[in-house]
């Protein structure tokens, strides 16, 4: 067996969409060299997430800034090299704004973009894969649950240990090894559009947010009922009141707070959406320091449950 046939390629993209009046269109791409019809989508560049990835590949070949809403799936297949490729994608939406400003010109990748009414978009696609992807959406859309929000659990970075140098808990500050993680989280976290940032008040959690919002030009929410002491005190009304109003807002959002807190906020989360609970809301708050989980709901009904969960372990 060759390298190239060993090698597994890492890709990732999106489905791109707007509202035109009461209308969702998708977006398609004509690829030059190929001669087909696909969605946006790319090779990893080195030490890049797949969501960063599938934002930078989308801005790349079509010109259209954007951020991510629902995973749709992935999908793998065989090149003719004999190599393996994987190809993960997400929907997301695409502004007005965003496409006024679109500098988009035919090139040798991308020689046209089209906009398609949902109806017509599967039997344009030239490959059965990019169709199941394309069904995933379709079913979202029919839901009328296409138009999502993110809440992101976030588990701090990496913290000095408790010392004599460091009595408090709640002072301990990130190592150098957290402060690390800390800035590695920024651009994976950007791809998924984050406007609103909280935070529990133990200097750990703060310092992880800080190049997070510092980035963004995000204040900071910090919460003492957030924090692990006043989880350890049994103090739960903060946290139900923080998640019930980040469900209300409907705005893409990171909580920031530490291991033994995420279970009881992801139980939180999913009462406040009306999701069914199950094994998935602890697997889903198992993060090692510096780890988060999206969380996807309808932004017209939250109370329609959790449409997705990504876990994201941050490695250096």
């Amino acid at each position: 067996m060759t390298a190239a046939a060993e090698t597994e390629i890492l890709a990732a993209g999106t489905v791109c969409w707007r509202r035109v009046s009461d209308q969702i269109m998708v977006l398609l791409v004509h690829r030059t060299k190929q001669k087909d019809v696909s969605f946006p989508k790319g090779k990893l560049d080195p030490g890049e997430s797949m969501p960063q990835a599938a934002v930078r590949e989308t801005l790349e070949e079509t010109g259209l800034g954007v951020t991510l809403g629902v995973n749709l799936g992935t999908i793998h297949y065989t090149l003719p090299t004999g190599g393996k490729k994987t190809v993960q994608y997400w929907a997301a939406e695409v502004t007005e704004p965003a496409v006024q400003v679109s500098r988009f010109i035919p090139n040798a990748e991308i020689e046209a973009l089209e906009w398609v009414p949902v109806a017509q978009a599967r039997k344009r696609l030239s490959y059965s894969a990019d169709q199941e992807i394309f069904d995933v959406f379709a079913n979202l859309v029919e839901r009328d649950a296409i138009d999502t929000f993110s809440v992101i659990l976030l588990r701090h970075a990496k913290a000095e240990s408790r010392s004599a140098v460091f009595p408090e808990d709640r002072l301990r500050p990130l190592s150098d090894f957290g402060e690390d993680q800390a800035e590695l989280l920024v651009p994976t976290l950007e791809a998924f559009g984050v406007s609103r940032i909280y935070s529990s008040n133990a200097e750990r959690c703060m310092r992880t947010v800080a190049p997070l919002a510092h980035h963004l030009h995000k204040t900071v929410r910090v919460h003492e009922g957030l924090s692990q002491d006043a989880w350890d005190a049994g103090e739960s009304n903060e946290l139900r009141r923080t998640i019930g109003k980040v469900v209300r807002k409907g705005k893409n959002t990171v909580i920031c707070t530490h291991r033994p807190v995420l279970p009881d906020a992801a139980r939180e989360l999913a009462l406040a959406t009306g999701s069914l609970p199950g094994e998935y809301l602890r697997e889903a708050t198992a993060l090692p320091t510096a780890g988060f989980s999206v969380f996807h709901l309808s932004r017209r009904y939250p109370g329609a449950g959790i449409l997705g969960v990504e876990m994201y372990p941050i490695k250096l």
